[in-house]
């Protein structure tokens, strides 16, 4: 018998793992030894030292586990409500995903933000790096990038043998990629350079030196291997052509959302949205400065010395600062906040590509919940009003306060619900949510930073237009002359609906490109999050209270939006 926290969580005092549970955990384990970074993500135990097969038998092999498990669970009979949510989201995740793999989106997978040109070196990041015996897992881990890169060519070749090939834009971009890993100032080089163990950043071994040096020359040597893959043999069958289509589309939205949306719907929706958000950037720039339009309220701010960081130093100890400062006033008032989940680590990437992000905490919290800060070159100056909403989509009580809570709720949920599932409109959808609360709760009230909390929404409701519109072949607004979309009208349309940097701007609209579906899942999943509570506050009356709300819906752990909906209204 497992105990779950009473006082955390309202759902069960006392709960006995079922079969269902079972099976659950079993799909995370297979799922984990057949993709070792996801495991090393999710902080699982004994796979930092492997690498996936990437190749098409890899690939399959997946596919298998998933057909195999869905027939388990169709046989499966749920003992309590948290056995049927775990049913349906199991269910849900595994039909879209053999969709997508029977739609060859996983052979085709390349992209500049996140398919495995990244995944493979963005893992390290992850690891433990404190012992020796880290040191040596990680070399070994190096060992095996060359194999791991040569599946992965076999895919995209047989993938590129079907006509399936990402846009040139996307190969172009990963070649790049590649290049910051290679050399003496590349990545591994200086990562296994700063090699050290202990408190006292203590020697290692002279052996254990050279494995780390052996390992980064395997590393870079598979990564020079993808690098000339890219440019020699894939970039000249790659598309001109951005937009994925429909059908392509529809998948990775359903994906991403875990419900189906009506895309031409959706795209006038986004509009309006962009509109109605505009209108309170203009009410809340008068507010600023009497008079100003929102871009004179911009330039106003970013004038202010007292709103401006120098360095990533000091960045980082705002960021730390912020963070801190939210969680101490959110727990016990508007959130009960375990104790492990009350640490939260604040970090420069060592990546330069401008995202914000967070990584979730290790099963046993030895690596806890970390929001990452990747600055481009050249980049010295941070706006706080600016950024001051990030914090609070990053931490608490955005992802980390979503995240980390999910890890803990090891009394109520298996470890497939708290470890092995990300569904991104809950996710991004609760992480915007969250700066509204924020906003509601009086956090925002200076007009400055409320100004950066709706030019972060402008960014999110224009990329819901943009990346419905270009990948459907939707007409493109009248501002930037109607018509079909093309690079030069999404790039202006952007940049006119977001303060982001130039460089930081192109970076984003070729994310978008490459990976169809998941920008608008924030806009989208945040309105799914507000329905959602207005539907419970409608159906309890007076006997709503929001931190209960909150609460109940964040045990639930990362779910389909649909499944989200039925588990929080008792649907199932």
């Amino acid at each position: 018998m497992t105990r779950s926290d009473a006082s955390n969580s309202p759902t069960a005092s006392f709960r006995t793992a079922t079969a269902v549970d079972a099976l659950a955990d079993r799909f995370l384990l297979a799922s984990a030894a057949l993709d070792p970074l996801m495991a090393t993500s999710a902080g699982l135990v004994g796979y930092d030292e492997k690498m996936p097969d990437l190749s098409p038998d890899g690939l399959v092999a997946h596919a298998d586990l998933l057909r195999t498990t869905r027939a388990e669970l169709a046989d499966s009979t749920a003992t309590d409500d948290v056995d049927k949510v775990t049913i349906a989201a199991m269910g849900e995740r595994i039909g879209v995903a053999l969709a997508a793999h029977e739609h060859g989106e996983r052979l085709r997978d390349l992209n500049n933000i996140a398919s495995p040109v990244q995944g493979l070196r963005d893992v390290f990041d992850l690891m433990p790096i404190t012992t020796a015996e880290d040191w040596s897992t990680i070399a070994t881990r190096l060992g095996g990038i060359p194999d791991a890169v040569e599946g992965y060519l076999a895919s995209l070749r047989l993938a590129a043998g079907r006509g399936d090939v990402a846009a040139g834009r996307q190969v172009r971009a990963c070649v790049e990629q590649c290049e910051r890993n290679l050399g003496p100032d590349g990545f591994f080089a200086a990562f296994v350079a700063g090699a050290a163990a202990g408190a006292g950043n203590q020697p290692l071994p002279d052996s254990l030196r050279a494995d780390l040096d052996r390992g980064s020359q395997a590393a870079q040597a598979g990564y020079r291997r993808l690098r000339d893959f890219l440019a020699d043999e894939l970039l000249p069958q790659a598309p001109a052509a951005d937009p994925v289509g429909r059908d392509r589309y529809a998948i990775a939205s359903r994906q991403f959302l875990g419900t189906t949306v009506d895309l031409d719907e959706t795209y006038e929706w986004g509009q309006q949205e962009l509109a109605r958000i505009t209108g309170l950037m203009c009410e809340t720039a008068e507010d600023i400065k009497p008079g100003a339009s929102i871009a004179e309220a911009i330039e106003f701010l970013d004038a202010d010395p007292s709103r401006k960081l120098d360095g990533t130093q000091a960045l980082q100890t705002w960021m730390q600062q912020a963070s801190d400062s939210a969680l101490a006033a959110l727990d016990g008032t508007h959130f009960d906040i375990p104790e492990p989940v009350r640490a939260l680590e604040c970090r420069i990437a060592p990546t330069t590509t401008g995202v914000i992000y967070y990584t979730g905490p290790s099963d046993d919290f030895s690596r806890p919940g970390r929001m990452w800060w990747s600055v481009p070159e050249g980049v010295t100056q941070f706006s706080t009003w600016r950024e001051l909403t990030t914090v609070y989509h990053e931490g608490t009580p955005g992802h980390h306060l979503q995240m980390a809570q999910t890890v803990y709720r090891r009394e109520l949920l298996n470890s497939w619900r708290r470890l092995g599932t990300w569904v991104s409109g809950h996710g991004e959808g609760w992480a915007l949510y969250a700066e509204w609360l924020m906003a509601d709760l009086g956090f925002m009230d200076d007009p400055a930073n409320r100004l950066g909390l709706l030019d972060a929404q402008s960014l999110r409701s224009a990329r819901v237009v943009l990346d419905i519109g270009v990948h459907c072949g939707l007409p493109a607004p009248a501002e930037v002359g109607g018509g079909d979309w093309s690079y030069d009208k999404a790039l202006t349309f952007l940049g006119s609906h977001t303060t982001l940097a130039p460089e930081i701007v192109r970076f984003e609209l070729e994310r978008y490109l490459g990976w169809p579906g998941q920008a608008p899942s924030y806009k989208l999943g945040e309105a799914h999050w507000l329905r959602l509570r207005d539907e419970s506050r409608a159906r309890a009356g007076s006997d709503f209270n929001l931190k209960d709300f909150h609460r109940r819906a964040l045990d639930i752990g990362s779910v389909g939006l649909d499944v989200l909906s039925q588990a929080v209204l008792d649907e199932l």
